[in-house]
């Protein structure tokens, strides 16, 4: 399975693609919304996962970019303040959430979670 991960902090970036990794997944990593729009326009992916703080591009637009493309799934990465981010996501058909701070186990758990929810889709 192919996953995008679009996260402006290399060091969680660098843990959580490692763990992805380990989970089975091939992953790239995009360290803002414009890589990540670059990344998008070329390569078809079973997964975004996207923080929702992005330098650039911003998370709602790449958001409404990746669903004018087709119905890749979602996954938002937020903090436990960002109520709202999290409504905005829903608004904007997000497939899942995750609050910052996690460990991999979560995250690879949602991961699956959200592309078992998605599977005949793919």
């Amino acid at each position: 399975m192919q996953v995008l991960l679009v996260e402006d902090q290399p060091q969680l970036a660098q843990l959580m693609a490692q763990g992805l990794s380990e989970a089975g997944f091939s992953v790239e990593v995009a360290a803002n919304g414009m890589a990540a729009q670059r990344f998008v326009e070329s390569t078809v992916y079973d997964l975004v996962i996207l923080d929702v703080m992005l330098p650039g591009l911003n998370a709602w637009k790449l958001q409404q970019a990746l669903r004018q493309r087709g119905e890749t799934p979602v996954l938002f990465l937020t903090t436990p303040n960002g109520i709202e981010d999290r409504l905005r996501g829903l608004e904007l058909h997000e497939d899942d959430y995750l609050l910052k701070p996690f460990d991999a186990k979560a995250l690879v758990t949602r991961v699956k979670k959200v592309l078992r929810r998605r599977g005949p889709h793919l």
